[in-house]
């Protein structure tokens, strides 16, 4: 026997320790809308389509503010709810279909289950605002392990931030009802904030009118004259049952995504989300 072919016994052969070697990853179609994270960066996002270029298969990834990335298939290139994997090519070619989104206009995840809780946290002053905040950008909040928090009034936020002790590990965010310049609500903001507090709020006398007029079939939020309650005066002017209780189930019930709020209160809901998800571990 030559020597050659006594070693080609071995071409293939693995030396390398077993502790040492990558138990394989099972491969996972890169179909439409499946959510993984590229292992070497952390994008995440949601399978938009796949091709095949010159320099090898590739998938784009969309994520949840509608960023496009493109990756390479590589083997253990993603993580799928945590675990590596490989992505393939679908045996069969489908035409892209879009990712579902929630109500905030996120890619969402199909069957995902809450994430443990961060340590940092969302305070929201009012229960109608945190309600709303609740019925828009709920699946997000649960799927980045945020917990909103109910803040009675503004006038409790320096012992809310004393007590909850932020951190660049525990960041915390404040969504202040009618923070405009100059008023005490904002003063209060100011004297709060800091590198690990952020602290916004809408310019709307009431959380109600962040609600789209026309998402309830009127052509605009009535004014109400200064010294009447403002809920009141709302229910009175549009003729609705004086029952300012009822009259929020109304306007909630017109809420069905992000198409349905004006912006000047969608801009400083993101910031906030933003805000507590950066860097901050779960806990």
């Amino acid at each position: 026997m030559r020597r050659n072919d006594r070693h080609s016994r071995y071409d293939n052969v693995d030396f390398t320790a077993p502790w040492k070697r990558q138990a394989p990853a099972p491969e996972v179609a890169a179909d439409a809308g499946l959510v993984v994270e590229e292992a070497d960066t952390g994008f995440c996002g949601a399978v938009v389509r796949c091709e095949k270029t010159a320099e090898g298969p590739t998938v784009t990834l969309e994520d949840r503010f509608g960023k496009h990335r493109v990756f390479p298939l590589t083997p253990r290139g993603f993580l799928l709810e945590g675990r590596p994997v490989t992505l393939v090519r679908p045996r069969r070619a489908a035409s892209p279909q879009p990712p579902r989104r929630t109500a905030s206009g996120s890619v969402a995840v199909p069957g995902a289950r809450a994430r443990v809780a961060r340590a940092g946290r969302i305070y929201v002053e009012g229960r109608h605002d945190a309600e709303l905040v609740e019925r828009v950008w709920g699946d997000d909040l649960r799927v980045e392990g945020v917990v909103v928090e109910y803040l009675e009034g503004v006038d409790d936020l320096p012992a809310v931030v004393e007590r909850f002790g932020p951190s660049e590990d525990a960041r915390l965010g404040v969504l202040v009802d009618h923070l405009v310049p100059g008023s005490k609500e904002s003063r209060i903001a100011e004297a709060v904030g800091g590198e690990h507090v952020l602290v916004v709020g809408h310019p709307f006398v009431d959380v109600w009118a962040a609600v789209k007029p026309a998402s309830l079939g009127i052509d605009r939020w009535p004014d109400v004259p200064r010294g009447q309650d403002w809920k009141t005066g709302v229910c009175r002017a549009l003729g609705w049952p004086p029952n300012t209780g009822a009259a929020w189930q109304r306007v909630l019930a017109a809420v069905h995504s992000y198409r349905d709020l004006e912006p000047e209160l969608l801009g400083p809901v993101e910031r906030l989300i933003d805000h507590v998800t950066v860097g901050g571990p779960t806990g």
